[in-house]
């Protein structure tokens, strides 16, 4: 109302004035009306853009935390979009099991029109966005690759930066939407730091006016629930593009609210396991591609052999469960046992029953890590050594999450 009252008194005083121009058919125009339409169009538009809704494109999966996360940004008043991204395999795996993205996207259609009661009385929009090759070329080829190579991969790391924040972003961009953030039901948590990013070019940060603050990534406070370990890929350009709803919440606090915005899904159980595999297990995933490739268990105590393995790619180091199946019944019998090694090139698995011992203590403590990827785009100030020497870092004491849960 104030914003109205001003741009009244503005076209009243124009109006006042006396100057005078001439329409093209030879009728007499006030000049200063002129002046005070462009006036009240101008300040119309600065009104509209203060009053503006941020847009948020929300990755909408059908479970309980998106559908949170998304009734969450709809009373902060954020304009939404939700997206339903198909990852799932189904020319692949479908002879593993049901197909189950068709009633992920039936639920996500009935939270959509469910908003209506937020949204003044309009459902938000939902878009189907298929990513099944992209995901893919990205992901699965890096899982059957790492496995085949006798490593434990993370497809959802790979998943987050490379699908979800990887190629919907340029999705997005390649299909003329413009979003001004991308959200999704991920607990985690995002502060911007006190340094400007270096991710950005010129263009990129003219137009954030000279912004664009370094992002740091957080846990969330639910220790269980917490996914900054999955989001750890993510870079700067992506997480400056982020919001993530449920970064403050526990999952208690979380299900209490979709009791509170009686979600039509408010009783769905939590997803287990990878996005995109459904109710398939992932050993029968790595089958579907590797096949097996049976080998000796061999008790790293004393070399001998305790069992028969159907392939490496089925067993990670640290492993305790499943271990017993491939076992000898008197082996089992002496348990518990743990994956300790692999070797690669004799197809051995490499077990212990005293893996809590002095033996493994050096094991169980010391590891070598590769590929680190810094949130911050750059290791921290006190780990880098003296300037100018390449190569050489300084010893630091570093707070590590090495697993998720």
């Amino acid at each position: 109302a104030s914003m109205v009252r001003v741009v009244q008194s503005q076209i009243r005083r124009l109006i006042d004035g006396d100057s005078k121009d001439v329409n093209v058919d030879g009728s007499s125009v006030n000049g200063n009306t002129k002046k005070a339409e462009q006036v009240a169009k101008q300040s119309t538009d600065a009104a509209d853009q203060s009053t503006r809704k941020p847009t948020v494109a929300m990755l909408l999966s059908g479970g309980v935390d998106s559908s949170v996360a998304l009734h969450l940004l709809l009373r902060q008043n954020y304009n939404v979009t939700a997206f339903y991204l198909r990852i799932w395999l189904e020319d692949e795996l479908s002879h593993l099991g049901t197909c189950p993205w068709e009633d992920d996207l039936e639920v996500c259609q009935a939270v959509c029109e469910h908003a209506e009661d937020v949204n003044g009385g309009v459902g938000v929009t939902l878009e189907t966005v298929s990513l099944g090759k992209e995901y893919r070329e990205r992901v699965v080829r890096y899982t059957i690759e790492e496995a085949e190579r006798g490593r434990t991969p993370n497809p959802d790391i790979m998943c987050n930066s490379r699908v979800k924040f990887g190629c919907f972003l340029e999705w997005i961009e390649e299909s003329g939407m413009e979003f001004d953030y991308v959200a999704s039901g991920h607990y985690a948590r995002l502060e911007d730091g006190d340094i400007m990013c270096e991710e950005f070019n010129e263009s990129e940060y003219n137009a954030n006016g000279g912004n664009v603050k370094k992002k740091r990534l957080f846990r969330a406070p639910d220790p269980v629930k917490d996914q900054s370990y999955f989001l750890c890929a993510l870079t700067q350009k992506q997480l400056s593009k982020v919001i993530f709803p449920l970064g403050q919440y526990h999952k208690s606090e979380v299900r209490d609210l979709a009791m509170q915005f009686e979600l039509p899904n408010r009783n769905r159980p939590d997803s287990q396991g990878l996005c995109f595999l459904g109710k398939v297990k992932f050993d029968d995933f790595l089958a579907s591609y590797l096949g097996n490739r049976p080998g000796d268990v061999v008790d790293a105590s004393n070399g001998d052999i305790v069992g028969r393995h159907n392939g490496l790619w089925y067993h990670t180091v640290g492993q305790r469960k499943g271990i017993g199946k491939v076992m000898t019944p008197l082996a089992t019998a002496r348990g518990p046992w743990y994956v300790v090694a692999k070797d690669q090139s004799r197809d051995v698995v490499y077990v212990s029953n005293r893996y809590d011992e002095e033996d493994f203590a050096r094991a169980r403590s010391e590891f070598e890590v590769e590929d680190v990827r810094w949130i911050s785009g750059r290791a921290p100030l006190e780990a880098r050594g003296p300037i100018g020497e390449e190569g050489d870092w300084n010893e630091v004491r570093l707070e590590m999450k090495i697993r998720h849960g």
